[in-house]
């Protein structure tokens, strides 16, 4: 179930709003809200129902142990609770990855392993790296460990964040879980960020995705094709996962919860540095808090500062797919982290403005190439292709089907709201400026037209979902 479906908004979400508000206390609405969660993650995969139950079990007793030990003990229960955790992530995610690289390396000796086989439970590097901020914020002594079972699960369960983020931290939400309030106020501005995401996700990155997906299923393309493709990816990406983030982040704030933002603007990033900084914020802050700094981040010498953001995005591309391209991703952006450390960010902060945003964008542009193609030789092969080493011009048939005039619209929306200038900016651009300052000024009447505005994403974006356009979902294979 994705929250851009027929069965989520029309029956699973006005159900859920219903039954939560209608509960008295929030010890019920919690219990609730928790098995509403459960129900969201069963509808999706039943089998993997237990992996989670699990999951929230071992962590729930691991941090009870992490409050009550001192010493070498609680040490070890820490490491135990993230190998824990760690290990089911590498069993489920990454068997059959060193499976087959490992028969490849035995393949002259005639040996070959069997591959598990096993599918890949919804979001479960999402509430693994949840669950491991949670032991080591205990461990920590930020959090004192949450004795009520059920506080535990709805944490690492909710359903809004369960699949794909943002990634919440246990500090974050640890008050809200027991004393928190919904308001009116908070409704409304968290129905605005659902119906904003939800546009994001459902006219803009669903209209570009079965272009991207075409270019990137031709055997041979042509410059302009590949880059047109690798463009109509960029925008998926981006506008997918950030429109799922503030869907979640509405949702959250509904139920009175405050979720951290995930996503700003990031393809106006002046720098890879700036980027990390605009993208996928939780995860960036995640592995900066739990992995960077305790392996010495910037602390000690410059190799070792550059070793260490090397084995951060290592980690980072292997954490979202079990597969060569993914690391080559990771891989790809550390390079020019460091790049920019060494002094490439110091040039760069040196000149205009549009060389800054042209050369973060090349550099993230081409690094979805590794993200998004099939294999290495795929990437390889549209790579050379942006560089120009196939026709130059020419769109095949199955492009040219797929460039319909919504496509079109939701390409151009799309470059414009990923590059183009902020609400509050555009507000004070001169094109505006002929509007009287009765109605600048009048709070009454911008409230009014964002109304307006917000019930029209509302209803483009329900008519398209009704209609059972294209409505793929990128992350949940993460």
């Amino acid at each position: 179930m994705v929250f851009s479906s027929i069965i989520f908004l029309f029956y699973f979400l006005p159900f859920c709003l219903a039954g939560y508000f209608l509960l008295p206390t929030l010890a019920l609405r919690n219990l609730f809200l928790l098995l509403m969660s459960l129900l969201f993650y069963y509808w999706g995969e039943p089998r993997f129902l237990p992996i989670l139950l699990g999951s929230i079990t071992i962590n729930y007793s691991i941090g009870l142990g992490l409050g009550c030990l001192a010493g070498p003990a609680r040490d070890g229960l820490l490491t135990l609770g993230i190998t824990a955790n760690l290990l089911l992530l590498a069993i489920v995610k990454y068997a059959s990855f060193f499976t087959d690289n490992l028969n490849l390396l035995l393949q002259p000796v005639g040996v070959s392993l069997t591959a598990l086989g096993i599918a890949l439970p919804l979001g479960i590097s999402f509430f693994t790296f949840q669950a491991i901020s949670y032991l080591i914020d205990i461990y920590r002594r930020e959090v004192p460990p949450q004795r009520n079972l059920l506080t535990v699960a709805l944490y690492i369960a909710m359903f809004p964040q369960l699949v794909a983020g943002p990634i919440v931290r246990y500090q974050q939400v640890a008050r809200q879980l027991n004393c928190r309030r919904s308001t009116l106020g908070r409704a409304s501005a968290g129905i605005r960020i659902f119906i904003i995401g939800l546009a994001q996700k459902v006219l803009i990155a669903n209209e570009v995705a079965n272009l991207a997906d075409t270019i990137f299923t031709n055997t041979t393309v042509s410059t302009v094709e590949a880059w047109l493709g690798v463009i109509a990816y960029s925008l998926q990406i981006y506008f997918d996962f950030a429109g799922y983030s503030n869907m979640a982040i509405g949702l959250g704030l509904i139920f009175g919860f405050t979720f951290p933002r995930n996503f700003c603007l990031p393809y106006r990033a002046r720098s890879v540095i700036e980027f990390w900084r605009r993208w996928h914020m939780s995860l960036s802050t995640w592995f900066r808090d739990y992995l960077y700094l305790p392996l010495g981040g910037n602390r000690l010498s410059r190799v070792r500062t550059y070793m260490n953001l090397m084995v951060v995005f290592l980690l980072c591309g292997f954490w979202h797919g079990a597969s060569w391209n993914f690391i080559v991703w990771g891989l790809h952006h550390g390079v020019f982290l460091i790049m920019e450390r060494a002094g490439l960010g110091t040039y760069l902060g040196k000149r205009p403005v549009w060389l800054q945003q042209s050369y973060t964008l090349l550099v993230v542009m081409t690094a979805w190439v590794w993200f998004r193609a099939n294999d290495l030789p795929h990437a390889l092969n549209m790579l050379k292709a942006m560089l120009g080493g196939s026709s130059p011009v020419v769109l095949s048939i199955h492009t040219h089907l797929a460039l319909q005039p919504l496509t079109i619209i939701a390409l151009v929306a799309g470059v414009f709201f990923a590059l183009g200038p902020s609400r509050k900016e555009r507000l004070s651009l001169p094109s505006f400026q002929w509007l009287p300052p009765l109605v600048l000024n009048n709070s009454k009447v911008l409230a009014v037209a964002d109304t307006l505005v917000i019930f029209s994403l509302l209803l483009l974006s329900v008519l398209a979902v009704a209609s059972g356009a294209y409505n793929p979902f990128l992350y949940f294979r993460f």
